[in-house]
């Protein structure tokens, strides 16, 4: 009996119209998260009351579908992504919308928008990839930082005078070099420098050849090379292995002897 449930929701769960109904329901919970934000008339305010119980027990079900079909329950809890799912219809399920905890209800529903990541295979990667990817970005933020504490200490003694909104202290200036990187007016910057210090061009220049130009590639680099071994981990997942394929040759085997003996 148990087998045959268990059968059932696997098929179930491996759905392409399940899949496509999850998402259906996680866009709804995202419109009507956003739809209390507005000021709603009383019949409006019902229905997303109600969409929200709909949506929270939907996920609660989804959740035992999941939990139900998976072959290795002990394992179920040990994946991120399920133990965040759980927390989120745990927390959901907790009668605190009309406490003193009603942000955090209002918060939890919220991230009920992130499970489009545990739900689509492709987002899983691309999360996946970025945290993976994190112990070598820190590498790269951390020389990123050193380049910004040293040109901001330059810029501060040189620039101090010209602008002490933009180079009052180191702190200020590191803020002015970010504005830099990501080119926000950044020739006004220097052409105001350029006033008092004609050849301050190259601290403009060198700084944007060392942050925007390197290593703002190499980052990208990293999270490109670390997506890549995703995605190749995913398709061997979804290969066949070899103990697979020689025990659906002993299956075909003994299908066949059966046969011949008949």
């Amino acid at each position: 009996m148990y087998d045959a449930i268990k059968i059932k929701l696997n098929n179930i769960r491996n759905n392409k119209v399940f899949e496509l109904l999850v998402v259906a329901v996680i866009i709804i919970s995202a419109l009507e998260i956003g739809a209390k934000t507005f000021e709603l008339p009383e019949s409006a305010i019902s229905v997303t009351t109600f969409l929200n119980t709909f949506i929270t027990f939907f996920f609660l079900a989804e959740l035992t579908i999941r939990f139900v079909a998976d072959e290795d329950k002990k394992s179920f809890f040990r994946k991120g992504w399920n133990i965040f799912d759980t927390l989120v219809v745990i927390v959901s399920l907790i009668p605190i919308e009309d406490s003193e905890m009603a942000l955090l209800a209002r918060l939890v529903r919220v991230f009920r928008v992130l499970r489009m990541v545990s739900v689509v295979p492709e987002l899983r990667i691309l999360i996946n990839s970025l945290i993976k990817a994190l112990p070598q970005l820190g590498y790269v933020v951390l020389l990123m930082f050193i380049i910004f504490y040293i040109y901001a200490a330059i810029g501060s003694f040189l620039f101090n005078q010209i602008n002490p909104v933009l180079w009052g202290d180191i702190a200020i200036s590191m803020l002015t070099l970010f504005r830099i990187m990501t080119f926000e007016d950044w020739t006004d910057i220097q052409y105001e420098t350029m006033e008092v210090y004609p050849m301050s061009w190259i601290f403009y220049i060198s700084f944007i050849f060392f942050t925007a130009f390197a290593f703002l590639n190499m980052v990208i680099g990293i999270v490109v090379n670390v997506m890549e071994e995703e995605h190749q981990a995913a398709r061997a997942e979804k290969q066949p292995s070899l103990s697979d394929l020689q025990q659906e040759l002993k299956e075909i085997k003994a299908a066949l002897s059966d046969l011949q003996n008949k």
